[in-house]
This record gives C-alpha cells, sequence and structure tokens, in this order.
C-alpha cells in the first residue's frame, strides 16, 4: 500500500505510536526495528491494546484482514506519510539546528509563537529521522505554524530532514564543536548544518540570522534573511543584565526572562525576533518569554539547603563548555564550585578538547573544580584546587564525607554521564 493509500487512513486514526508501551485506541502502530528490537514481533500486541492498523514490513506478521498493512520498509512509509502530510496541510514551518541551543530556542520560539498561534512543536529533543516524522505528523488542520528541531552528527542528515519537513523558514543557532566523531571537524560541523540553508535556499525560503555570527553570515549569502542582534538589523535587542536571570529590551520594553547564563541572550533574541517578524505584539512576546521556566537540567537555577546551584547537564561540548565556564567565571556568588562530567562523541579529539578545558580551568581558577569521567581524568592538571574522579561513584564518596555548604555551583556535562545525581548527594 503506498502513501496516498495510507493517508486517509491517517486522517481517521487517533495518532501514531511507535512503542506498545504507549499505544492509545484507533492509533496507528509503526513497527519500526532498530538494532536491538523488532517492532514487527508486537503487532498482534498492538491491536489487542486498541491501535486501528499496524504497520509491518515483514509478511510473517501481515494479516490478510486488513488490521495490518505490509510495506517494504516501515521506517522509510512513516517517513514518506510524514512529508505526505505536510503537504496536505501547507501550513507554515520553522525548522532549526545548531550546535548549542536548538531545544531551548526551539522552546522559547514556541512560548512566543503560541501566544498568537496554535503552534506544534518537537517535543523534548524528538529531533532524528524518526521525531521529525512524528512532529510532522502530530500536526493537523487547526495548525497554524509548525516548528521542527533537527538534529544531526553525520553529513546528510539534515539534508534528508530538510527534505521531508519542506521548512518555509529556517535557523541554525550556531556552530560549535558538537559531534565531531561524526562530522570529523569544525567544518564539516558547518557543512552539515549549513545544508539546511542549502534547502532554503534551493527553494527560495526564508532564514533567521544571528547578525553577530560572522559564520552565519558568511553561510547565508545569496539567501533571503531576516536578521536580528545589531541595531543595524531587522530586529535589535539589547542585553540589559546577565547577571542572574536575563534580563533584556525590545522595542522599549523590558523582558525578564527565567533563563541563566549570557550564552542564553542569542536564544532570547532569536524567539524575540521570530515573533516580532511573525507580528507577534511586543507585549504578547513579553508574555510568552516571562512564562517560559526551564526544565530538563537546561540552565535551571537551583536552590538547594545553603547552596545555589546553575544546573546545566542536559549536554556538553567544547563551544558549549567553554560558555558556561565563561558565564560562570562572570557570575555573582562566593565559593565557586564547579562540577563537570566528560563531553562525549568527540571521537580522536576527545584528549585535545578535555585537556583544553582544564588549561582554561588552571589559567582561571574557581574555588574548587570536580572534573568526572575517563577523558578529564586522563587531562594533564597542575592546579591543586581541581580534582579527578574516573567514576562518578569516586566523586559521591568525596561529596559524601566532605559535603558542601554556602557554594555557587555549576553542573555541566553530555548527558550520558547523568550529572544531575549530584543533586541527590549536595
Amino acid at each position: 500500500m503506498n502513501t496516498t493509500a495510507i493517508h486517509p487512513l491517517f486522517l481517521k486514526s487517533s495518532g501514531i505510536s511507535t512503542d506498545t508501551r504507549k499505544i492509545f485506541k484507533n492509533c496507528i502502530f509503526f513497527a519500526l526495528k532498530g538494532e536491538n528490537f523488532n517492532g514487527n514481533l508486537f503487532a498482534q500486541e498492538a491491536l489487542d491494546k486498541g491501535a486501528f492498523k499496524v504497520i509491518v514490513d515483514e509478511k510473517a506478521f501481515h494479516k490478510s484482514t486488513g488490521e495490518t498493512i505490509l510495506v517494504e520498509n516501515v521506517l522509510v512509509t512513516l517517513q514518506q506519510l510524514a512529508r505526505f502530510h505536510r503537504e496536505f496541510l501547507s501550513l507554515p514551518i520553522i525548522s532549526l539546528t545548531g550546535s548549542n541551543g536548538k531545544t531551548t530556542s526551539k522552546e522559547l520560539i514556541n512560548a512566543v509563537l503560541s501566544q498568537k498561534f496554535k503552534t506544534v512543536a518537537t517535543q523534548g529533543n524528538l529531533n532524528n529521522h524518526i521525531g521529525v516524522p512524528l512532529t510532522l505528523l502530530a500536526m493537523n488542520k487547526e495548525t497554524e505554524i509548525g516548528i521542527v528541531e533537527m538534529g544531526a552528527n553525520h553529513l546528510g542528515e539534515i539534508k534528508m530532514l530538510s527534505e521531508i519537513a519542506e521548512p518555509d523558514y529556517g535557523y541554525i543557532t550556531n556552530f560549535g564543536k558538537a559531534h565531531l566523531e561524526g562530522f570529523g571537524s569544525i567544518e564539516g560541523v558547518i557543512q552539515g548544518k549549513t545544508e539546511l540553508y542549502q534547502f532554503l535556499k534551493k527553494h527560495k525560503k526564508k532564514i533567521f540570522v544571528n547578525a553577530n555570527d560572522p559564520n552565519q553570515l558568511a553561510n547565508s549569502e545569496g539567501i533571503e534573511s531576516i536578521s536580528f542582534g545589531t541595531a543595524q538589523s531587522d530586529f535589535n535587542i539589547k542585553l540589559i543584565n546577565s547577571m542572574h536571570h536575563l534580563l533584556v529590551e525590545f522595542n522599549g520594553t523590558q523582558i525578564q526572562s527565567n533563563l541563566v547564563g549570557a550564552y542564553n541572550f542569542t536564544n532570547l533574541s532569536a524567539a524575540i525576533a521570530i515573533g516580532a517578524y511573525f507580528k507577534v505584539s511586543t507585549e504578547k512576546i513579553k508574555a510568552g518569554i516571562e512564562g517560559y521556566v526551564p526544565s530538563n537540567n537546561r540552565s535551571q537555577l537551583i536552590v538547594k539547603g545553603t547552596n545555589t546551584i546553575l544546573m546545566d547537564a542536559y549536554n556538553a561540548n567544547p563551544s558549549s563548555m567553554l560558555a558556561a565556564l565563561e558565564n560562570f567565571k562572570q557570575a555573582k556568588g562566593e565559593n565557586k564550585i564547579m562540577f563537570l562530567g566528560d563531553m562525549l562523541e568527540l571521537g580522536k579529539e576527545a584528549e585535545a578538547e578535555h585537556q583544553n578545558i582544564v588549561n582554561f580551568l588552571v589559567e582561571n581558577p574557581f574555588a574548587k573544580t570536580f572534573l568526572v569521567g575517563s577523558n578529564f581524568y586522563k587531562s594533564t592538571n597542575s592546579a591543586s584546587n581541581i580534582t579527578q574522579f574516573e567514576t562518578f561513584d569516586e566523586l559521591k564518596k568525596e561529596l559524601e564525607s566532605n559535603p558542601l555548604k554556602n557554594a555557587t555551583i555549576l553542573i555541566k556535562a553530555s548527558r550520558g554521564m547523568a550529572l544531575e545525581r549530584i543533586l541527590d548527594i549536595l
């Protein structure tokens, strides 16, 4: 059965599920495969739980009674259905990618645009070859603007996701040293992320550009752009205060965010500029930004006992780590203590990039720094205020023996390090 035949069935359904633990009545279950799972094995379970149809790609699980639909490849069918549905809806879609700040920017953009429009945005960070189709298929005739986050760790992925989402507008948050294991170098990162620019240029669409980013300006030449960030740009947003929660000004109106870290200024600016471009009033932009509260260990300010904690442990790469350290260096607070965990997916650059961070810490000393993970453990350290632990359990024993009090704390690491566990010890 082809996409044009499946789409009417999708419109009759209550939505898509790819997990039998999350089956809902009248949904269509897509029996996806992975390295360690085969959704075809759960076809009958999905039907028993109330699925309307099940899409399979193995004949052994196909029923002649019409409850299942046999296709050549379930994943490809999901992606093709998402693209068909996107064209069927014909609504404006904003896609964004970048090395740092994608999810925070997406959440802020959605917070602003939803003040005026019915929006659908990527849930969490479901921004890959499965997450993007699921985001598109969550949209319906009532959706007025779609906001699609796109992630990648290899060349060609953003190109593929752009061809599925077919965005009308694009935004690249930045180009940083993320996923070097897959991209190979910072040049590879730029090449991979600008696949979004190339799609938009080819289809004569528009991009939002941070006028303070030379890489964005250089790589966006020849594409219709909406700029923000300087007095000469289309939308000028001013940073008023970054010592605590960021305070900005737009159109003579001060906007108090719930975000910490000067590096979030660009994320705020992008959301404000995109809202203004879509004619969201300044008052509603203010309401959207001020109503957004970060979660999931992203730029959260937490008070626990006598300690004030900046929790930014959702992810980390060399670019975002240095930005966090520079911000923490400038931030107010006595007895500054840091917990830094390994930065993952750096490939052959891992040793050098972790050593660069340690060198920064030696040259810019804080009260104490605790480094955890095999990469940081192997780094050369000449400072007495920097302690290295190979495992989290070793760090945990240290904290339990010597509890911290009256400290201003930064926690930063890649997601795989799960450094939010420190909160249970402090």
